[in-house]
């Protein structure tokens, strides 16, 4: 067992950038693909994956600041320190039991591609550590482990059919082949869903409302870098930064939000090769089936539509923590809330009016999930010693699948209400994997805007 922590503990640290490449190289190799050309995917791919996140990570750090400069112009004071997933993650990763979650993931989709019942292979590893969080959870609310592996096991199943799901909708979205998202912030789609369904009805909601489409209405405020001034700007303001401050964080915003659809394009140079090695292989062995590359879900942060929902929230989001009766947090490090974005993304087609009210009516959803996991993860923080806490609580403010994760955990300690509701949210998921079937992918959603 020890032997195998080690392992565990020496690919960790080689980081998501050099590991998915690695795995993307062994399966470029097993579909017959040229060694150089199967090396050229993974370097590529780690590139891609590297740029993105640095662009990520930049504009993070230009938006964080500023978002608590807000929050501290409303002299609010919550007691739950916002860690974000990076926080979360190391936390999570300290726990025992952690490392096991590779072999869950692996089995389970290993099966469910034997049976059949997924057209999903997951290689995004790094995210094994979500599961886990989700185990520990319904561990510590239930106080039975099993209960936490059997959680694991089922958002596993869940992720893997959301990856099924959504697939031909990211491949419209990114232009890439045969390659999904296998990431929990996906399920957001969920409960999304209802209110979505809604807005069909809709004429307002019904035009084509993606940053393309809007050049026919607004020109060159639709281009990602204008975009990205304006929010920024407007942004600092609301932080009190003045015009230097403000200004400056405009060109940062509009920065990344220029560089973001160039890495992508990495993303499809990279991955195209390697799914048509992959289908040519299929066709070989296995009649009219296909395989689906699972990864996380940076290879659609190239759609700008997820950056200008997701800033245009973090005055939300604060004016949420605000006014929230019970809450206890204030969002810092996960102001950016990426699962609202990702979501909205892939329910809506990139539809912005869709997506920034979606986000506007589910946001208080994350500081309450967040409010609800500050005394587990402090509690495991403090087991572990993974932080040095100096008195109050952590957590994080945009937790990926709170429903998902709080039903299970509430139903596993025989809470009655819980158990119908993850009865009933069952019940929606697969309400919106048969609306996902029938949906037209983005291209073909809407009618386009008119003067």
């Amino acid at each position: 067992m020890g032997i195998f922590q080690s392992v565990i503990d020496f690919i960790l640290n080689l980081g998501s950038a050099i590991f998915v490449p690695l795995i993307i190289l062994i399966i470029g190799l097993i579909a017959r693909m040229p060694l150089k050309k199967a090396f050229m995917s993974a370097v590529t791919l780690g590139v891609a994956f590297t740029g993105m996140s640095m662009v990520i990570s930049f504009m993070s750090d230009a938006v964080s600041p500023a978002s608590e400069a807000m929050a501290k112009n409303t002299g609010i004071s919550l007691p739950a320190l916002d860690l974000g997933w990076t926080g979360a993650a190391s936390i999570t990763w300290s726990w025992s039991y952690a490392f096991v979650f590779f072999a869950v993931v692996l089995g389970v989709n290993f099966i469910m591609l034997l049976l059949n019942l997924t057209k999903t292979l997951n290689v995004d590893m790094w995210n094994v550590w979500g599961k886990a969080l989700t185990a520990y959870l319904v561990y510590f609310i239930s106080g039975s482990l099993v209960a936490g592996f059997i959680a694991a096991v089922v958002q596993v199943v869940l992720e893997l059919k959301m990856g099924d799901m959504f697939q031909r909708h990211i491949q419209d979205l990114t232009g890439i082949p045969l390659v999904t998202v296998t990431h929990l912030m996906n399920i957001s789609a969920v409960l999304m869903l209802p209110v979505n369904i809604v807005m069909d009805k809709i004429p307002f909601f019904n035009k084509k409302a993606d940053t393309s489409a809007l050049k026919a209405k607004i020109g060159i405020f639709s281009e990602n870098s204008v975009m990205g001034f304006i929010i920024g700007v407007l942004l600092g303001f609301g932080a009190a930064y003045g015009i230097s401050g403000s200004l400056n964080l405009g060109i940062k915003v509009a920065t990344a939000m220029a560089l973001f659809p160039m890495i992508s394009k990495m993303f499809m140079q990279s991955l195209s090769p390697l799914a048509d090695a992959m289908s040519e292989m299929m066709k070989k062995r296995f009649k009219d089936r296909e395989v689906f590359i699972g990864l996380d879900w940076p290879i659609l942060a190239g759609r700008s539509e997820i950056w200008v929902t997701a800033i245009i929230l973090v005055p939300i989001f604060i004016g949420y923590a605000m006014i929230l009766p019970g809450n206890q947090v204030l969002p810092l490090a996960g102001i950016i809330n990426y699962s609202i974005a990702v979501g909205g993304l892939l329910l809506t087609g990139g539809n912005l009016y869709r997506m920034i009210t979606l986000g506007i009516i589910y946001t208080p959803l994350y500081l309450y999930g967040a409010t609800y996991l500050a005394p587990v993860l402090t509690g495991l923080a403090k087991k572990t010693g993974a932080v040095d806490l100096k008195g109050g609580s952590i957590t994080w403010s945009s937790i990926e699948g709170p429903e998902f994760r709080i039903l299970f955990a509430e139903a596993a300690n025989l809470n009655v209400v819980a158990i119908i509701g993850f009865i009933m949210f069952i019940a929606m998921f697969v309400w919106l994997y048969k609306y996902m079937a029938k949906e037209p992918v983005p291209s073909a959603r809407y009618e386009e805007v008119k003067d």
